[in-house]
């Protein structure tokens, strides 16, 4: 049996453990786990419990610590089947702050941009390198790369009390629409998981105390949805709509309640629109120039193409 790796960023509480512990859990197949987390005693408990896991204290903000984490865990595992790109915070300060008139006010607390998005496209970027490298080593066959990036309902619709929270959210789910042609055609499926309210360390228990229950989305279906996506194979969500193995990549998953859902972008404004967009589109592209390509040629967009 092959063991299989995974990296998990915010992996020592909420959603990264609950995803860390259902793998840890598997008894079909063995699972080595990257934790990646600020927090040393989060790291310190999660590893105590789970088998076969890594600690890897990280500021996802900080590129080069996230490099770090990368490269301990190549060296470590010397493969990468799944990142999780789950690290994030709550907004906390009050962005529609009143200031005095008579001098420009001192800039917004950007740190929520920097973990919520910015620290996502740089997991995305590392694990594109990463999972290449695994590829060539393994075989496409042998190793279905998975990508699963964390936004939120707040990404969806507008989140009025978190202005900048929402625009994260609602930034990595267009990121990931945006990459999953050229990730896929390099061998890598991607995801972005969009929870409603689930209970984490993000609030105070005096604040999660102030939702009524009925907001909640249990950690199970969290967990069921992004290992059912990192599982692969045919899928379907509470709506009935199915979506074949082949096609199993790309998605945005709404998770609401017991419930999870296909999310689709917003429709064109006309023809012309529609148009523009699927004939400029990546796919069509890589359609037009074929899928021979070898590493080293150049694609459309000026940059490289592996061999499918």
């Amino acid at each position: 049996m092959v063991k299989k790796v995974a990296f998990i960023t915010g992996g020592a509480s909420g959603m990264g453990l609950a995803v860390a512990e259902a793998l840890a859990a598997r008894t079909n197949e063995e699972w080595d786990l990257h934790l990646v987390d600020l927090s040393a005693v989060n790291l310190t408990k999660a590893t105590s419990l789970l088998k076969n896991t890594h600690a890897h204290q990280v500021n996802v903000a900080d590129y080069a610590s996230l490099v770090s984490a990368f490269e301990s865990a190549w060296s470590k595992s010397g493969r990468l089947d799944f990142v999780f790109a789950n690290a994030g915070i709550a907004e906390r300060d009050n962005f529609y702050e009143e200031h005095a008139l008579d001098t420009p006010p001192p800039p917004p607390n950007s740190l929520v941009v920097d973990i919520n998005y910015k620290a996502v496209i740089n997991t995305s970027w590392l694990a594109f390198h990463y999972f290449r490298k695994s590829l060539a080593k393994h075989g496409r066959e042998n190793n279905d790369a998975v990508l699963v990036m964390t936004a939120s309902c707040g990404g969806l619709y507008p989140a009025e009390f978190c202005p900048m929270y929402s625009g994260t959210k609602a930034a990595v789910i267009h990121f990931n629409r945006a990459i999953t042609v050229a990730y896929h055609h390099a061998g890598i499926r991607t995801f972005t998981a969009c929870p409603s309210t689930v209970r984490t360390g993000l609030l105070s228990q005096e604040e999660w105390e102030s939702l009524p229950e009925s907001f909640m989305t249990p950690m199970e279906t969290v967990v069921h949805a992004v290992v059912k996506v990192v599982d692969g194979g045919d899928i379907g969500d509470a709506n009935g709509r199915k979506v074949a193995g082949k096609d199993n990549w790309g998605l945005t998953v709404e998770l609401c309640g017991k419930n999870f859902y296909f999310r689709d972008g917003v429709e064109y404004c006309d023809e012309n629109m529609r148009t523009m967009m699927t004939t400029t589109c990546m796919k069509v592209q890589l359609e037009r120039i074929g899928k021979t390509k070898t590493e080293g040629e150049h694609g459309p967009w000026g940059g490289n193409v592996d061999k499918v």
